[in-house]
């Protein structure tokens, strides 16, 4: 056992130069077809893998590769003797070692040669498990099969069915004359067997109606169903049942990866049937079984996941992003501050004080001041008035200077005002907010908690062996279990934030926590985490793989995707809105039957410094009372003591 299978390794792992015309000196039967098949279907610069189940003229073969080892085409040839008893082992370290040789190049075909079924059978299942063909692999099976036990054949493995596969078939009794085969799993007629070629000693290789024998079987699906599989995960997937008017239900698809599915569908020419799936791993389990054509929702690249199964062409980046509730605004006494920046507020001060002793000092030269403190008084209350819109001064001066003075004071005292009270009220109805965390690092200093889904676990591990202090951190913070409404739920009533994928966390916060008036208490942080690549899973080495990604990044680099997403957050975002308004509506309804809606109430936070201004201006007027009725007892005291009695005196 052990000589064989050094012999079969050394056997296998000879590659070598050999040319067509030496392909017509194998000892199987067909060599001359098989030859005239590979030079009219394939180009010279690409190696051929031979495969037989005799082993008997292998060594014939291998002495030509080795004379021929200075021609331009490669060749690698292996052999499994049917006698040995373990021929699915041997077959299997076979496809290990041609899959090998099949990544040296390009482009390869492979050339089986059998008539055993059990053997082709074998084949099949061990070329699909070792990876051994991809569509631009040319299978080329060489065989004497009865028709019916071809066509069996064909439709029941995926090798033959799916894979750029033409059979050789040297029918019934015939020993001169080959057709060649190919199973078409789509086309206007169905799935069905179709004749490409025949070959005859005498006229040669001719193709059948001018077709091509490896010919591209998915470009066009002719509206046939394929099954795909999904589950719910808004805004790329969600589904919704419908109830129609004869009473059945309808399940109503949407999200921008169907949408994306739908594109590809329409320019493919596919329906599609969504399998049951219970859980992500039973979608992509389907895949691996190449029960399902398609997981038609995005799944991040990962190593550990292209173990199972290939990827589509990259269309999509997931962002993972945190979300945490806006800050409150605490009243603030400074909101009669706010309108006006601190140099206005100066020099307001500054005018106050300049312009009523502008005023006096000119009077006073024009010997027009009365005596006393009367007149001081008086002018600075006029100002303050007319400052503050109250009154006009009782007496006008007479004065032309004295006019000009105040009427550039009233002038100023009406744009400056009229500019306070509508910054005033801009300031009272859109409040100044405290400053957020917007960045991984400001997350980190700002919360005392943050939650992720149970598939945060991967992301705890990594950024607990990070060598960056920050991802350490947020590591120390990470709580992983509680899912996103759990997640957003505690951001809302404690100080966490909840990490997520940017977009699924934007439509969360549309769908379930949108207010009345379209604002959220919850946002979703600028800076991101782990930026990775996705696409859709298909099966390894999936046959349609090219015609998908062409289909897929047509409507992606249109921008279309972009807009379906953008689309479904604002449309969910109204809907929630809508639906937050009608609830308020029928609880008005139930408690007094009034259905009018007023406007926004300022509260405490927006008044706030008014009232503390009144308290203020209350405070000083009692402490004025106080003191000038301590004021006039002190002076009735004082004269009381110097016997002075005013009555008397006059």
């Amino acid at each position: 056992m052990l000589v064989r299978l050094v012999l079969l390794t050394c056997l296998v792992s000879v590659v070598a130069r050999l040319r067509i015309k030496d392909v017509k000196k194998l000892p199987f039967l067909g060599g001359a077809a098989v030859a005239e098949f590979v030079e009219k279907t394939e180009e010279n610069s690409c190696p051929v893998i031979f495969v037989t189940d005799d082993s008997g003229p292998l060594n014939t073969v291998v002495n030509e590769a080795y004379q021929a080892r200075h021609q331009q085409r490669g060749a690698a040839v292996f052999g499994v003797g049917l006698r040995d008893r373990n021929v699915s082992h041997r077959l299997s370290e076979l496809v290990l070692v041609a899959r090998q040789v099949r990544l040296l190049s390009w482009c390869t075909m492979v050339v089986v040669v059998s008539h055993d079924p059990a053997f082709l059978v074998a084949f099949a299942e061990w070329s699909l498990r070792g990876r051994l063909l991809v569509w631009a692999t040319k299978l080329l099976i060489v065989t004497r099969l009865a028709l019916r036990h071809l066509r069996n054949l064909l439709s029941t493995h995926w090798t033959f069915s799916m894979m750029n596969a033409v059979f050789l078939n040297f029918e019934e009794a015939s020993n001169i004359m080959c057709f060649g085969y190919t199973y078409l799993p789509y086309s206007p007629n169905g799935a069905r067997l179709m004749k490409v070629a025949i070959w005859t000693p005498r006229r040669g290789l001719l193709l059948h109606q001018n077709t091509l024998p490896f010919s591209e079987k998915f470009a066009n699906f002719y509206g046939a169903q394929v099954n795909v599989t999904a589950l719910p995960f808004m805004p790329y997937w969600g589904n919704e049942d419908i109830r129609t008017p004869n009473g059945t239900s309808v399940i109503k698809y949407e999200g921008s990866d169907y949408q994306l599915l739908l594109a590809v569908a329409a320019a493919l020419n596919f329906t599609f049937r969504v399998l049951p799936s219970r859980s992500w791993t039973e979608v992509t389990s389907q895949v691996e079984e190449r029960v399902s054509f398609i997981a038609s929702i995005y799944h991040i690249l990962m190593t550990v996941r292209a173990e199972k199964y290939d990827f589509t062409q990259t269309f999509e980046f997931s962002y993972v992003s945190f979300s945490m509730a806006k800050p409150r605004q605490e009243p603030q006494w400074q909101s009669l501050y706010y309108p006006l920046a601190q140099q206005v507020w100066l020099a307001i001060l500054g005018s106050v004080l300049l312009v009523p002793f502008i005023y006096i000092v000119i009077n006073y030269v024009g010997h027009k001041v009365s005596k006393g403190t009367t007149f001081l008084e008086s002018v600075f209350l006029d100002m303050a008035g007319m400052f503050l819109a109250q009154s006009l001064p009782h007496r006008l001066p007479w004065g032309s200077s004295s006019r000009v003075l105040m009427a550039a004071w009233l002038a100023f005292a009406l744009i400056l005002g009229s500019a306070y009270r509508g910054n005033l009220t801009a300031a009272l109805t859109l409040p100044k907010y405290p400053t957020r965390p917007e960045t991984i690092p400001q997350l980190v200093d700002a919360v005392e908690r943050i939650t992720i889904p149970p598939y945060g676990d991967s992301h705890c591990k990594y950024y607990k062996s990070s060598e960056s202090p920050l991802f350490k951190g947020l590591a120390k913070l990470l709580d992983v279990g509680p899912n996103v409404l759990e997640g957003l739920r505690g951001a809302l009533q404690h100080n966490r934030a909840h990490l997520g994928g940017r977009r699924f966390l934007k439509y969360q916060i549309a769908d379930k926590f949108t207010e009345v008036d379209g604002t959220s208490r919850l946002y979703v942080g600028r800076d991101t985490l782990d930026p990775a690549a996705s696409g859709w899973p298909i099966p390894h080495d999936a046959p349609y793989k090219s015609q998908l990604d062409r289909w897929i990044m047509a409507p992606v680099e249109a921008g279309l995707y972009e807009k379906w997403v953008e689309d479904l957050l604002s449309e969910t975002k109204l809907r929630s809105q809508r639906e937050q308004r009608n609830r308020q509506i029928e609880q008005k309804e139930s408690e007094d039957g009034d259905t009018n809606e007023s406007l926004t109430a300022l509260t405490i936070i927006h008044t706030q410094g008014a009232f503390l201004l009144l308290l203020f201006g209350i405070n000083i007027a009692c402490v004025a009372v106080f003191s000038e009725f301590v004021a006039a007892r002190l002076s009735l005291n004082m004269h009381k003591s110097r016997g002075i009695n005013l009555v008397d005196k006059y």
